[in-house]
Order: structure tokens, then C-alpha cells, then sequence
């Protein structure tokens, strides 16, 4: 649907006019902030522009936009170590562009690699779009879809001018893809191209039109979607870890508000008015994601729930949940406020209590046999490595982080004894 463009430039998310790295149209300062306010409405498309440009890179900037957002990563990237590193470092998908040969894609991963074909009125071009190639573009694309999951097809005599994009083209590439993802850049300005764009299944990624205002977030995947009969969408409300809250409603200026103020905000059908959750109660919501399910007839609000989201002061619509989330919850309400001598709080406050329990119930663990008494062993574990954790401000979501960063490597470590 929508893929916001994050260009870095000298340490500073940017939009060129044509590509033109004179030509600075835009200067949107730190690239972290950007991606926070952009990544609520999609993935992110981090184009490193120093390297494309062999003059340096931005590998730490875009290490931790990689770290905290879902991000395909292109700009310099010229051979199959480079795609490798960056695909390990947590990358999504990586976007490679001159590199896109097949004797260089057999050896990555294809799921996760983005072909980049800029295409100057049907012809391809390379070098930062100044030289021709003589290809042409469908030629280009087909040729490629047996090695890639997917492509970005930049017109590039419309990038960044704000002029509309050309859907008759958009069209003969989703075709010419033969099923695999199709990404297009180049001039898109208004909601109407976005969905016209996916209805033909093509993303639009967003740059100068969303940087300078023209073209708001909101607009562009209100778009999308299929309202019911009082222009509406039905919205799932769902905190960090899927878990469902409860259901709302959207209507195109609440989402707007949500996803420029980053908060849970929705249309009360009982006020017929705009309502921004946790405003008079205080169980707010800092929303993280926006998601539209695959009939384009809803949406799916992540978001970081403070106090509970039902009006009857539970945790969910229905009812207060149970599991690791909520053990979660218990151990951070019970350091704050337990009584002095509780065993949380003991665990908290002892020197030494903690790192002994741990290590003695991990060994309790590998000595337990049968299902019953390991489950048993392993509820202990996970009960003082939550309280660890707590300790140290680190939640189960900055885990799970963790273990997806850990699934995308695609270089495994032996795995071997440390002590080996």
C-alpha cells in the first residue's frame, strides 16, 4: 500500500529533486525521527545515498532504523557480502540496483531481495540515472522475476516533481512482474494515484509528497480502503504483541490525527465525534502501526495500552488476559508498589537474590524430566528472567524484537559451547 522514503544524506533524511545530489529540496534533519512518525503507516524504504554515491555511508543510522522499524535497505549496495551484512544487521529486505544480476541474486535469499529499475521513459538507467542502457523496462523486469520477491520501478522523469505517476506504465509492470511485489516511485502526489496504484497491486512509495505536506499519510491510505456506507472502517484495536483489545471505529480525520500525533485516536459512533483514547481516563495509547487486512475493509491499530482499554477497567474488551503479558505487567505493578519484604520485591532489592535464582532454576530445568515437571521448571525461569528484566527496563516486546532481528540473519552462527 504505502512505503514511506527515508533518503539519507550526510547523516540527514533529505529529498532530492531528479536524484540530483545539488539539488536538496528538502532537509527533514535526524532520520530516527522521521522513521517514527512515518513507520506508523508502513514499511520503510532507507536509501543510503552517501554510499550510492561512494562518498561514505550512514551503516549506523540505519543499523538502529533497522533495529526498531521493518526496513528494505538500498544505496550502494554492489555485492552479495554487502546485501548479506545488511540483511543480518536486521534489514527487512535489501534493495539492489546495478547489483541486480543474476550471478549476485543466486546467492542471496529472493524472498528478501528488491530489484531497483529506474527507467527514464521506458528505457533503463543506470549511474545515478545519467547513463542509458538500451534496455528496456517490461524486458528488464521480466528478466529479473525469477531471481527477486520483488521490485521498485522509479519513473525517473517524474521523481520528485510532484506530477502525478503513470498508472498505463504501473500497470504493465505488475503484469511484466509475473506475481512478485511491485513498489512504484516517481511523481505520485495524490490519494487517488496510491489507490489506483494498489488496486492494480502496486505499492507507492512516498517521498517529496509527504515530506512537504502535499499528500498526507492519512489521505493516501484512506485511499486504500473499502468504508462502509457513513465513510467508516471497521478497526481492530491491538496492542504490541497482536493481542486484540477491543474494536473501534475510523473515520479519515481520525486516522490522520492518529498517525500525525502518533496516539490511539478514533470516531465515537456514540458522539459522532473525533475521540482520542485515554484523553479523560488516562488509559492512553501511543500507536505504533497501522495495518489494513487484505479486503481493504479494515484496519489494525497496534498500540502501547497504558491502564486497561475497556471502560470496565480491564485490559481487554474481553476481559483481562493471562500469560507472560500479563505476568509482565504484575512484576513491573509489584515493584512499584509491593509491600517491603514481598518476594518480588526482595528479588528487586536483595544483592545477589536474583542471579542465584536464576541460576538455580535454570538448573532445575535441564535436570527435569517429563512434559509435566519441565513446564513446571520452565515457569520458574521465565518468572525471574521477567523479573531480570524488569530490572533493567527491558520489556517481552524488546525481546521479541530481538528474536525477529535474530530470524532475519541469514548467516547462522555454529551455535557451538562457549566453552568449545
Amino acid at each position: 500500500m504505502i512505503v514511506p522514503s527515508i533518503d539519507i544524506l550526510g547523516g540527514k533524511a533529505v529529498q532530492l529533486r531528479g536524484g540530483d545530489p545539488e539539488a536538496l529540496e528538502v532537509d527533514a534533519g535526524d532520520p530516527l525521527g522521521v522513521a517514527e512518525r512515518f513507520s506508523r503507516a508502513g514499511p520503510l524504504a532507507v536509501i543510503d545515498l552517501d554510499a550510492a554515491l561512494g562518498r561514505g555511508d550512514n551503516k549506523a543510522i540505519i543499523h538502529e532504523l533497522c533495529r526498531r522499524f521493518e526496513c528494505r535497505v538500498g544505496g550502494g549496495l554492489r555485492s552479495v557480502e554487502a546485501a548479506l551484512d545488511m540483511l543480518d544487521t536486521g534489514a527487512a529486505q535489501v534493495i539492489l540496483g546495478t547489483a541486480a544480476r543474476p550471478e549476485v541474486l543466486a546467492e542471496l535469499p529472493r524472498a528478501r531481495v528488491i530489484a531497483a529499475v529506474d527507467a527514464r521513459h521506458d528505457e533503463v538507467v543506470v549511474e545515478g540515472w545519467t547513463k542509458k542502457t538500451g534496455d528496456g523496462l517490461l524486458e528488464r523486469v521480466a528478466d529479473l522475476a525469477p531471481w527477486v520477491g520483488g521490485f521498485l520501478v522509479t519513473f525517473v522523469e517524474r521523481e520528485g516533481q510532484m506530477q502525478g505517476t503513470d498508472l498505463k506504465r504501473a500497470r504493465a509492470v505488475v503484469e511484466a512482474a509475473a506475481g512478485r511485489a511491485v513498489t512504484v516511485a516517481g511523481g505520485i502526489s495524490r490519494p487517488e494515484e496510491v489507490g489506483a496504484l494498489d488496486a492494480l497491486g502496486a505499492d507507492a512509495q512516498l517521498g517529496m509528497a509527504i515530506y512537504t505536506g502535499r499528500l498526507r499519510l492519512a489521505d493516501a491510505l484512506w485511499a486504500c480502503l473499502r468504508t462502509n456506507a457513513d465513510e467508516r472502517v471497521a478497526t481492530v484495536v491491538c496492542d504490541e504483541h497482536g493481542v486484540a483489545l477491543g474494536l473501534a471505529w475510523s473515520d479519515r480525520e481520525s486516522l490522520h490525527h492518529a498517525l500525525e500525533h502518533g496516539e490511539g485516536a478514533y470516531f465515537s459512533r456514540s458522539r459522532n465525534e473525533l475521540w482520542v483514547k485515554g484523553r479523560s481516563s488516562g488509559a492512553t495509547q501511543r500507536l505504533l502501526r497501522v495495518h489494513a487486512d487484505c479486503d481493504r475493509d479494515a484496519l489494525r491499530f497496534l498500540v502501547q495500552q497504558e491502564q486497561g482499554f475497556c471502560h470496565l477497567r480491564t485490559r481487554t474488551c474481553w476481559g483481562d488476559d493471562q500469560g507472560l503479558y500479563s505476568l509482565e505487567r504484575t512484576i513491573a505493578h509489584r515493584r512499584a508498589e509491593a509491600p517491603k519484604g514481598s518476594y518480588t520485591k526482595r528479588l528487586f532489592d536483595e544483592a545477589g537474590l536474583l542471579e542465584a535464582k536464576l541460576l538455580e532454576e535454570a538448573a532445575e530445568l535441564v535436570e527435569a524430566a517429563g512434559a509435566e515437571q519441565v513446564a513446571h521448571e520452565a515457569a520458574d525461569v521465565l518468572y525471574f528472567a521477567l523479573v531480570r528484566m524488569a530490572r533493567e527496563g527491558v520489556s517481552l516486546a524488546d525481546v521479541e524484537l530481538e528474536l525477529g532481528r535474530r530470524s532475519r540473519r541469514v548467516r547462522r552462527r555454529a551455535g557451538n559451547r562457549k566453552d568449545e
